[in-house]
């Protein structure tokens, strides 16, 4: 079971993995329904999803051709359900004056992404801002009502493969404890019996919920761990009912609002538009697309970014996707290394179509996966497949710089002609000193002299690496070869700060 739930979670984008999630509370909640236990009926449930899609789906179609924006069904969706799970459907005897309520916090969550938006870049989750909205002009706000003891346990189960998908357990977990902690306190200090008051949180209010989806999205969460670990337990102070600013008190969609301002001011502010200058080849299957851009770009080697390509009729993996630049700062233009596999993805497909001048929309450069700070320590890369690209990076950085590092490339392939960007590793080698091996797994390979046959493995890396335990580990590649890793460096004495993976939002 827990191999299939891992290859699902490989295949299908991390925008698609939070619309299964939703998509099967609501589900969940419809059959609940029924009987009784949830506070509405069948009927106004589907009727209040059916007007908020509808009206998400139009409200941000004519936005995204006003202001000539690429669209992502996907995310339109998920707004739409988190409305449909925090807004109580009225009984159909009042359904037509609780259609204003929805339809207004519909349009407003679409809007306030574009709206309410610099560079680019929209600043505040749109479903709090839409019930936060809602609440000042219309007095009708949102119930939270997914915090219910009958949906607890889906939205907990569902909610661990979520942010197992994203990554994200640091966020989730500061946010919670934070709030739990503060909740608690507050309730003791109130009079409250601590046994009713966890049961309280846990069992009847969106705590669990806002842990796992309204927390974790990832356009307006910082951009590092660290930052993430701080913007989740800033906002789970704030989500503690008793706290308050005067006879202002906060509420479950202000608390995220404010920690959306947090995130701005210390998360890049612009959404990039980036023209394709030219396509190269780099292997048989990789191939690199240079983009250039008009405005300044400053990155740190090894980082990533969320790329959005618009196109007709997107598969599974959806219009946007992750890929860490190749580039190095030092380079002109930004540089995308893709490889390509059979049969592609339509995202890859139209990318693979693009000429030069055509478009395409960088945000959301993120990541920890890059050099240490401390120029002595000393360094392993261990690269596969197309998980060379941050390697690359950080590799030509150096190079460009001048900046000598006592760095071993560890790099596996399956043949020898899969072996990407050796021209900027041999530069490496003559002006920095970078020490590269290369394995090649294929027996049947005509492995040239550089080329050292076989796998990497715990032998050859104490072999080749004697002082091994004293070096900081930096792991990129295919998902099933980081954990291998991870667990041949534990298994050598390699400690855990030691290693330093290369894992993002939606990797797949």
């Amino acid at each position: 079971m827990l191999t299939f739930i891992d290859s699902f979670l490989n295949k299908t984008t991390m925008y698609r993995v939070v619309l299964y999630y939703l998509a099967s509370l609501l589900g969940i909640a419809f059959v609940l329904s029924f009987f009784g236990v949830l506070p509405f009926t069948p009927l106004p449930l589907l009727l209040s999803i059916a007007v908020l899609v509808m009206v998400s789906w139009a409200v941000n179609t004519a936005f995204a051709f006003i202001f000539e924006a690429p669209t992502n069904i996907e995310s339109t969706f998920i707004t739409a359900f988190i409305l449909a799970l925090i807004i109580t459907p009225a009984s159909l005897s009042h359904f037509s004056s609780f259609l204003a309520f929805i339809l207004w916090a519909s349009i407003w969550a679409m809007a306030s992404k574009f709206i309410f938006a610099i560079g680019n870049k929209h600043i505040f989750n749109p479903a709090a801002f839409a019930v936060a909205l809602t609440a000042v002009t219309l007095n009708q706000s949102a119930s939270w009502w997914i915090g219910n003891s009958w949906m607890a346990l889906f939205v907990l189960l569902g909610g661990i493969l979520l942010v197992r998908k994203l990554k994200r357990f640091d966020l989730a977990f500061s946010f919670f404890v934070v709030a739990f902690v503060t909740i608690i306190g507050f309730g003791i200090a109130m009079g409250g019996e601590l046994v009713q008051l966890m049961q309280r949180m846990l069992f009847n209010s969106p705590l669990l919920f806002f842990s796992f989806v309204m927390i974790t999205e990832p356009l307006t969460t910082p951009p590092t761990r660290l930052l993430r670990m701080l913007y989740g337990a800033f906002v789970g102070f704030l989500f503690a009912p008793g706290v308050h600013v005067g006879s202002l008190y906060s509420t479950p969609e202000l608390a995220l609002l404010v920690g959306n301002l947090y995130s701005y001011a210390v998360s890049p502010k612009k959404k990039h538009i980036l023209k394709l200058e030219e396509r190269v080849k780099v292997t048989p299957t990789i191939f690199d697309f240079v983009f250039n851009t008009d405005e300044q770009f400053e990155f740190k080697p090894g980082q990533y970014l969320e790329w959005t390509l618009g196109h007709y009729r997107p598969d599974d993996r959806g219009n946007r996707r992750y890929f860490t630049i190749a580039s190095s700062p030092t380079e002109p233009g930004i540089r995308l290394g893709v490889k390509f596999y059979e049969p592609p993805s339509t995202f890859k497909k139209t990318l693979a179509f693009m000429r030069p001048g055509d478009e395409l929309v960088a945000s959301q450069l993120s990541g920890d996966f890059v050099l240490p700070t401390d120029i002595r320590k000393k360094l392993v890369f261990i690269a596969g497949g197309v998980g060379i690209t941050p390697f690359r990076s950080m590799i030509k950085y150096l190079s460009d710089k001048d900046e000598k590092r006592d760095v071993i490339l560890l790099y596996s392939n399956r043949t020898a002609d899969e072996i990407a960007y050796k021209n900027v590793f041999d530069e490496a080698a003559q002006k920095i000193g970078l020490k590269a091996l290369y394995a090649v797994t294929d027996a049947k390979a005509n492995i040239p002299d550089w080329c050292h046959g076989g796998v990497i493995d715990g032998r050859m890396i104490a072999a080749n690496i004697p002082d091994y335990k004293e070096r900081v580990f930096y792991i990129s590649g295919p998902r099933v070869m980081v954990d291998a890793f991870q667990s041949t460096l534990k298994g050598l004495g390699v400690k855990r700060k030691q290693i330093k993976i290369d894992f993002f939002p939606g990797f797949a």
